[in-house]
C-alpha cells in the first residue's frame, strides 16, 4: 500500500465503488459492536437498581450520561475524523469501550458506574462508532446516499437486537459484572482489527460536494439560506426537533424491561421485547432509507414522527404480554427511520462543506434528546408509581418533533428570499 493511500491524501476508490460497499460494511459491524453499551445499560437497569438500592430515576442515570457523552463525543469525534481519518477515531474507540466496560464491571457505586458510562463508554467509546461513521459513509455515496446512510445507522438497531438476548443470559448466569468485563475484551480485540480496513480517506471531490449529485422529489439543493432562514436558525431547529423525537423513542427503548418487571412479565421478556423493538427498526431503517432517496429526508422524518406517535399512544390501553410484544414491534417498525432522516437533510439542505460538523451536531441532539427521556421517564415513574403517564409525556414531545418538520416542510415550499447567497451566509452567521 502506498504512502499516499495510507494517509488518505488520494484515495484509490470513488464514490458508490465495490470499496466503497466493502466499507460500509466494516462499518456496519462497528456500528453493532459500539452501540452495545447503550442496550446493555438498559438490561441491567433493574439488576443494578436492587444492587446499588437507588431509586428508579438514580438507576437511569448510567444511561442518562451515557447518551450525553455519547451526543458531546460525535461532536469533537467527527473533527477528528475529519483531521485524521476514521481510524484513528476507531482506535479511540475501542480504547473506551475496553476500558469503559472493565471499569464498569467492577465499579463499587453507582456513581462510579455512571461516570464511567458517561466518560468512557459515552464519549469516547460509542460515540466513535455512530456521527463519525454516519458522516463518513454520507461521504462514499451518491447515487445510492439514503440507503448507504440507512444501512450504516442500522448497526445501532442490530445492537439492539441481539446484544439485549445475549447480556440477559450471561447477567442470569455469570452475573452482571463479569458480563461487562467480557464485553470490554471483546471491544478491545475486535474493533482495532476492523479499524485496520479504513485507512482509505472519502474521495475529496465528494467531501467538498459533488455536482453529480441526484436530485429526488423533495430534496432541495443545497444552500446558505436552507428552509429560508439562516444556517444556525435552520440548525438550531433541527436539533431541537432531534431533542424532542428522542424523548419520545427513549421511553420504550430504556425502559420496556422495567416496564415489563413491573407488570409482572420479568426482565428476561422485557429484554425479548426490546430485541423485538429494535429487529423491526433494522427493516424500518432500510425501508425509511430507500424512501429517502425518492421523497427527501424531510418528508421522511415527518412520516416517522406522525408513525412513532401513533405507536407511543397504543401503549396506554395495551399492557397484555401478547399485545406489548405487538406495539414493540409497531413501535420500532415506525420509528426506526427517523434518525438517519436527520443525516439525509442535512446533506440536502446545508452547504456540503459543512455537512461532516452540522451532521454531528444534529445527532448529537437526538443522543441528548436519548438522555433527557431515559431520565426524564424514570423520573415521572418515580412521581407517579407507573408508567401511564411516561407514555403520555413522551406523546407530547413527539407532537413537538412533528410540528418543527411539518413547519419546516412548508417553508420549502415557499420561493427563496432574492439577495446573494454570500450575504445571506454571512447574516446567518
Amino acid at each position: 500500500m502506498s504512502a499516499a493511500h495510507a494517509t488518505g491524501t488520494a484515495p484509490r476508490h470513488g464514490t458508490d465503488s465495490r470499496y466503497a460497499w466493502m466499507r460500509l460494511g466494516v462499518v456496519l459491524l462497528l456500528m453493532t459492536l459500539g452501540s452495545s453499551a447503550m442496550y446493555v445499560v438498559s438490561v441491567v437497569l433493574p439488576t443494578v437498581q436492587a444492587e446499588f438500592g437507588a431509586a428508579r430515576a438514580d438507576a437511569s442515570l448510567p444511561y442518562t450520561l451515557l447518551m450525553v457523552g455519547f451526543g458531546l463525543g460525535g461532536v469533537w469525534l467527527g473533527k477528528v475524523a475529519d483531521r485524521r481519518g476514521l481510524m484513528t477515531v476507531v482506535m479511540i474507540g475501542a480504547g473506551g469501550l475496553g476500558a469503559g466496560y472493565v471499569g464498569a464491571g467492577l465499579a463499587g457505586d453507582l456513581m462510579v458506574f455512571a461516570l464511567i458510562h458517561g466518560v468512557l463508554l459515552g464519549a469516547l467509546g460509542s460515540a466513535a462508532t455512530f456521527a463519525p461513521l454516519v458522516a463518513d459513509t454520507s461521504l462514499w455515496f451518491v447515487r445510492r446516499r439514503g440507503i448507504a446512510v440507512a444501512v450504516c445507522a442500522s448497526g445501532n438497531y442490530i445492537a439492539g437486537t441481539i446484544w439485549p438476548p445475549i447480556v440477559q443470559h450471561f447477567v442470569g448466569t455469570v452475573g452482571w459484572r463479569a458480563t461487562f468485563i467480557g464485553l470490554g475484551v471483546l471491544c478491545a480485540v475486535a474493533m482495532p482489527l476492523l479499524a485496520l480496513l479504513l485507512r482509505e480517506r472519502p474521495p475529496l471531490a465528494q467531501a467538498a460536494g459533488s455536482p453529480l449529485a441526484p436530485r429526488v422529489a423533495g430534496a432541495a439543493l443545497p444552500s446558505s439560506r436552507p428552509f429560508g432562514l439562516s444556517l444556525n436558525q435552520a440548525q438550531v431547529l433541527l436539533c431541537i426537533a432531534g431533542v424532542a423525537c428522542c424523548v419520545a423513542m427513549s421511553m420504550p427503548q430504556v425502559h420496556i424491561v422495567a416496564y415489563c418487571t413491573d407488570l409482572g412479565y420479568g426482565a428476561a421478556r422485557g429484554a425479548e421485547m426490546l430485541s423485538v423493538m429494535l429487529a423491526f427498526g433494522i427493516v424500518s431503517r432500510l425501508v425509511s432509507g430507500a424512501i429517502c432517496d425518492r421523497i427527501g429526508g424531510l418528508r421522511t422524518l415527518l412520516l416517522g414522527s406522525i408513525l412513532q406517535g401513533l405507536a407511543l399512544v397504543l401503549f396506554l390501553p395495551f399492557d397484555g404480554l401478547v399485545s406489548l410484544y405487538v406495539v414493540s414491534a409497531l413501535f420500532g417498525l415506525f420509528q426506526g427511520g427517523i434518525v438517519p432522516s436527520y443525516a439525509i437533510i442535512v446533506r440536502e439542505h446545508f452547504p456540503a462543506a459543512e455537512a461532516g460538523t452540522r451532521v454531528g451536531m444534529v445527532l448529537m441532539s437526538t443522543l441528548l434528546g436519548m438522555a433527557l427521556g431515559g431520565w426524564m421517564s424514570g423520573k415521572v415513574y418515580d412521581l407517579t408509581g407507573s408508567y401511564e403517564a411516561a407514555f403520555v409525556n413522551g406523546v407530547a414531545w413527539n407532537l413537538l418533533n412533528g410540528a418543527i418538520a411539518f413547519w419546516l416542510l412548508m417553508r420549502t415550499r415557499r420561493p427563496a428570499p432574492p439577495g446573494p447567497p454570500q450575504a445571506a451566509a454571512a447574516a446567518g452567521r
